[in-house]
């Protein structure tokens, strides 16, 4: 049953046994219910522990971060109170990078620790790293010797390596093991394992993996059947691996975990398939922000941080933009003789920019997949200008004609439809050389091929239609 702002509004005076704060929170899409999120205000506001409280404790960890970052940092540290450590933990890790690290300010060294403890290898990792100096050592030296040599082992990998991805907890049973023996071990060190896995990893007497055992396939056995029978391959995961390539991997593999292993080919750990959904989600948006020139600033960024995040790809295109301009320049006779230029030469520069807009996103996206690379390179290329070419022809005889009715010029429609065809090709193979020759050079495409681009449909959208006209016309 859904309920409306008022309902929720009324309910938020007081408890009600019967009720399912649950599903008032979460719409149908489950984001959090922005009346639900008032009642959270309106508790806090009144100084209703009791109702605070409850509110909290009805949400999922993801559900309780999620409101935090709806929140203002006054109303997030009065909520920190009514978090208890083992959930504290889970939400830590669920809140956005900027409001964890302020939030992480809030929380006493002691309640960190516990929070530390219910957490895999990896997220402790991931949080320990975000802490201040003086705190992080405050922290760890509060920490148990085994627990703080896993997260400084984990931190002392690269900060986007499988080595800092990885958890260091691992089930693994030696090949001469028997199901049963597996599974007795399983029940009888719960506490030493990991809290979720699916496979059982089958180690050499030198700890090198030989293949896993899904958990599915381990239940499903006779409990004297050696692992060594049922066993099946794995595809290994290097410490030193880019997340990238991590994601890469299971993405073309459909992996729901893989074995790390440290330089000497040792099982150093293992990464499951939830920690690569965060991977591609971050690199997906990084390479989505990375296309227009921002970066993620967070939903508590003050307007002086958003400011200084785009200044400076502004200022770039500012540079590209006085560039084309020049271009401009020198046609000025032309364009104070023959008005109409002035009146057409954006068309030109825009269709091109939309172009190479077009090429480009979809040339990012096959080199981030690895759909695209020296084997099909050439192909892609004469793909692209083809498709230039047709669809600078089709848009010619458009705007061609469009121009001839509009000024009464032949002469001024085939200048425009010749321009179109030239910006048009450039654009496409702007958008595809642009990009693999920024990789091929060692940068990442997603962020510095836009200007290039940009400036190369501009340049030549409007060197195209002015040279031509004054070729042709004047």
């Amino acid at each position: 049953m859904t309920r409306n702002a008022g309902d929720l509004t009324a309910l938020s005076q007081g408890p009600n046994p019967a009720e399912d704060l649950e599903d008032l929170a979460l719409g149908d899409d489950y984001a959090l219910n922005p009346a639900y999120i008032d009642m959270v205000v309106d508790a806090a506001d009144r100084g209703d522990a009791d109702r605070l409280r409850e509110l909290i404790d009805a949400l999922r960890p993801a559900d309780v971060a999620d409101l935090m970052g709806f929140l203002s940092a006054e109303y997030r540290y009065e909520l920190l109170a009514f978090i208890a450590p083992e959930a504290l933990a889970e939400i830590l890790s669920e809140l956005d990078y900027h409001i964890r690290e302020d939030v992480l300010e809030q929380v006493t060294p002691a309640a960190l620790v516990r929070a530390l403890e219910e957490l895999d290898s990896d997220d402790a990792a991931d949080l320990v790293e975000d802490l201040e100096d003086d705190k992080r050592d405050e922290v760890l030296a509060a920490m148990s010797e085994a627990d703080r040599t896993s997260i400084q082992t984990s931190l002392a990998y690269g900060e986007e390596s499988a080595g800092r991805l990885m958890q260091r907890e691992v089930m693994a049973a030696p090949q001469f093991w028997t199901v049963g023996q597996t599974i007795d071990h399983i029940r009888n060190s719960a506490d030493d394992l990991p809290d979720l896995f699916f496979d059982i990893y089958v180690v050499d007497p030198s700890y090198k993996p030989l293949g896993a055992v899904p958990v599915s396939v381990l239940l499903k056995s006779n409990r004297d059947t050696p692992l060594e029978l049922i066993m099946e391959p794995v595809t290994e995961i290097t410490v030193e691996m880019d997340q990238e390539e991590v994601a890469y991997i299971f993405d073309k593999y459909h992996l729901i975990s893989a074995p790390v292993t440290d330089p000497g080919g040792r099982l150093a750990g293992q990464i499951t398939v939830d920690d690569i959904v965060g991977v591609i989600q971050e690199e997906s948006q990084e390479d989505i922000l990375a296309l227009a020139g921002v970066t993620e600033t967070g939903r508590d960024a003050t307007v002086l941080d958003v400011t200084k995040s785009r200044f400076w790809w502004l200022l770039i295109n500012l540079g590209t933009a006085v560039l084309a301009s020049s271009v401009i320049s020198l046609f000025s006779g032309a364009i104070s003789r023959l008005v109409a230029l002035a009146v057409l030469m954006p068309i030109v520069a825009s269709m091109g920019g939309n172009a190479g807009t077009q090429t480009l996103t979809v040339a990012v996206r096959a080199l981030a997949t690895k759909e695209l690379s020296s084997v099909n390179m050439l192909r892609t290329i004469w793909r692209e200008i083809a498709v230039g070419l047709l669809n600078g022809g089709a848009f010619a005889l458009c705007v061609g004609a469009v121009v001839t009715f509009w000024f009464h010029d032949p002469l001024l429609g085939l200048v425009i439809g010749m321009a179109m065809v030239i910006n048009l090709l450039a654009a496409s193979l702007a958008g595809i050389l642009v990009p693999l020759s920024l990789e091929r050079l060692g940068y990442d495409p997603a962020v510095s091929s836009t200007v290039f681009v940009t400036t190369v449909t501009d340049v030549v959208g409007f060197f195209s239609f002015l040279g031509l006209a004054v070729l042709i016309l004047l």
